[in-house]
């Protein structure tokens, strides 16, 4: 039974560390079926979606919409790193890693607090394995540990820096088309000069291909909203489609 613990314990593992790897790491879309981060945003966002029905004004609607895409970034952060919490002690409690405790037997609670502070690099000390296997463990999981702070350290920065950068042509785009924009606004203000509506067309077709390959590797960005009201990517790209189409 305990080995069974164990082998639960790193299929547990395996799950998290993959779906961390191809969320952060991996710069592609992912075509997996089972995912944490998909199953988290897919039933996470249902439910508030359902919630915000029942707002009837709109600001509260949209306030309360636009938290949804940084809560759910740090509650899948906090996912991931209970799995590896309780992937290690399961780990530990399933190939009986004896402590240096006074308790003949140890609880899964002590192994899940060893687990947490060797996960999060505390170094207190108080719990520590004996024998070689557990004491294998805690170094790969220090590592871990350490390896997936580093990687959400460094995913952060570009998550918003992508975020920036398709705010700000939805900004420039309002003195052009109105807020929120439409393609017959964009088309009236510029009149008869349609190099310069060429012109700008060439860019927006830049940003569609940035916006195509930044939300297929970071899929959070779709549900980042604007920080502006009537301003949003999906708006703003439908207006310049409008636009190619008349």
């Amino acid at each position: 039974m305990t080995y069974i613990i164990a082998v639960l314990g790193f299929i547990l593992l395996s799950l998290v560390l993959w779906d961390a790897l191809e969320t952060i790491i991996l710069p592609r879309r992912v075509t997996g079926r089972f995912r944490f981060a998909r199953f988290l945003y897919r039933s996470t966002w249902r439910l508030r979606s359902v919630v915000a029905r029942w707002i009837p004004d709109g600001k509260r609607r949209e306030t309360y919409l636009s938290t949804f895409g940084s809560l759910s970034l740090l509650l899948l952060l906090s996912l991931w790193a209970a799995g590896l919490v309780v992937g290690f002690a399961m780990l530990h409690w399933g190939l009986g890693t004896p402590l240096n405790v006074a308790a003949q037997s140890v609880p899964f609670s002590t192994l899940i607090y060893m687990s947490g502070t060797t996960l999060f690099t505390l170094g207190l000390g108080d719990v520590t394995p004996v024998g070689q296997p557990g004491r294998a463990l805690v170094v790969v999981e220090a590592g871990l540990g350490f390896g997936l702070l580093a990687g959400i350290i460094s995913y952060l920065p570009i998550l918003y820096q992508a975020f920036s950068r398709r705010e700000v042509s939805i900004s420039t785009l309002d003195a052009r088309a109105g807020s929120p924009p439409c393609a017959g606004e964009l088309l009236l203000r510029h009149g008869q000069d349609m190099p310069e509506l060429g012109q700008l067309l060439r860019y927006w077709e830049l940003w569609s291909a940035e916006l195509l390959e930044s939300h297929l590797s970071y899929p959070f960005l779709a549900y980042f909203r604007s920080q502006h009201t009537n301003q949003s990517w999906l708006a703003a790209l439908t207006a310049i489609l409008d636009t190619c189409v008349l």
